[in-house]
This record gives C-alpha cells, sequence and structure tokens, in this order.
C-alpha cells in the first residue's frame, strides 16, 4: 500500500500553466507506475498521463500530449505533472495513482489513489 497526497491545484486563466505534485508514503515508490488521473464535474474519470517506475516510458492521452509532462523523483518520492497552454476543458479534480504494474500500466493497473486537487482553468 502507497499512501499519496496532490498538491499544487488552483484557479488559472487558458493559456496559463499549473505545476502538481504528488507526495507518496514509503521507502518502495521505486516499485510502481505513477499516474495522473481527472475527473470533471458529471463525467467519469479518465486518464492523463503515466509513467514507468524509472520515468524511462511516459504516457499521455491525445488531449494533453504536447501541454503536459509527467515526471518523477524517486529519491524524493514524488510525481509531478507540468501542465502548460491550460484550457477550459482541462477543468477537473486531478488524481494522482500508483499500479504495481512498473511498466506499460493500464488503467484498472491503479489500486492506490490520491484525494484530488482541483484545477479550473478559466476562459
Amino acid at each position: 500500500q502507497v499512501w499519496l497526497v496532490e498538491s499544487g491545484g488552483g484557479l488559472v486563466q487558458a493559456g496559463g500553466s499549473l505545476r502538481l505534485s504528488c507526495a507518496a508514503s514509503g521507502r518502495t515508490f521505486s516499485m510502481y507506475a505513477m499516474g495522473w488521473f481527472r475527473q470533471a464535474l458529471g463525467k467519469e474519470r479518465e486518464f492523463v498521463a503515466a509513467t514507468s517506475w524509472s520515468g524511462g516510458r511516459s504516457y499521455y492521452t491525445d488531449s494533453v500530449a504536447g501541454r503536459f509532462t509527467i515526471s518523477r523523483d524517486n529519491a524524493k518520492n514524488s510525481v509531478y505533472l507540468q501542465m502548460n497552454s491550460l484550457k477550459p476543458e482541462d477543468t477537473a479534480v486531478y488524481y494522482c495513482a500508483a499500479s504495481r504494474q512498473r511498466v506499460d500500466p493500464t488503467k484498472d493497473d491503479f489500486t492506490s489513489w490520491g484525494q484530488g486537487t482541483q484545477v479550473t482553468v478559466s476562459s
């Protein structure tokens, strides 16, 4: 089990940037692939980005590719999501998640979740 706490959400104008952080507990952080998901009001939670256990592989949903960058620092037990060129449709609660499938995780592989952080992009 890994405990996750997100931070860095807030209100930003369209075209702006935010950086989300997720701090993980425990000494086995590098055993997990890490991901970011989001859930907009009235919609299902969707995959945003993920990174393999080493950070050597990254995965993005099409709508954020080229604008968002996921990274991790295993020494700090942390994963980050740099979000640039934000759009109003990026407004959602963003969740950090961990997967024991260390490479090429699917959505169902993510079994540990943070409490979420709100991102609001105004037009």
